[in-house]
């Protein structure tokens, strides 16, 4: 047996089943830059990649929020890795400060400057990607922001072999209702190219 529950349906929720049911997600931690130089730093976790070349990210807005307006306003915006240790610091800046409220620093959160755009990045996130805006969609109540990423950082010591480590990124993930995910248990399997590829299992 299975409960359906039809989308149409006044007492349906989709939201809540959605974001119970598409997980893990990825978070963007999401600074930016209002048209007056006021900071905004908030987390947004319908996040994901969009394009491979040239090197494009999503991040969809439910809402009119501070993120989506600055965003429009100033074309830019800094994507910080969500990570274990910065957990509480994540979740702390998804509170509704006015637009006025630069929230790293009513939070002690540690800011440096990026590298090709205007909105800082955090200093304790071992990763972020700088973006200008590409493009915005609107879908119902939600705005879906594109974003090309400009510059990549990662800290040194995030890296082996050049390559971002997971085991140094550990990064958090969003689930349902007030659920986190922690850094996940990492598997390698090979990827196979051909069906010729695929081992046979018993």
């Amino acid at each position: 047996m299975r409960t359906v529950f039809r989308c149409e349906d006044p007492d349906v929720n989709p939201y809540r089943l959605l974001t119970a049911l598409v997980v893990p997600r990825p978070i963007a931690w999401i600074s930016t830059l209002d048209d007056h130089g006021v900071g905004n730093l908030a987390p947004h976790s319908f996040f994901n990649v969009a394009c491979a070349r040239p090197p494009i990210v999503s991040f969809a807005s439910v809402g009119d929020k501070d993120t989506l307006a600055n965003v429009v306003a100033t074309g830019e915006f800094v994507v910080n890795l969500a990570t274990e240790p910065l957990l509480e610091k994540v979740n702390d800046t998804s509170a509704r400060f006015g637009p006025d409220i630069d929230e790293a620093a009513a939070l002690g959160i540690g800011l440096e400057p990026s590298s090709l755009v205007a909105p800082a990045r955090v200093v304790d996130s071992p990763a972020s990607l700088e973006c200008t805006l590409h493009s915005t969609h609107e879908l119902g109540d939600t705005t879906l922001v594109l974003g090309r990423v400009v510059a990549i950082t990662v800290l040194d010591e995030a890296l082996v072999d050049g390559h971002p480590a997971m085991e140094h990124l550990r990064p958090v993930s969003r689930l349902g209702r007030d659920e986190w995910g922690l850094p996940p248990a990492v598997v390698s399997v090979a990827r196979p190219n051909r069906p010729e590829d695929i081992v046979e299992r018993s």
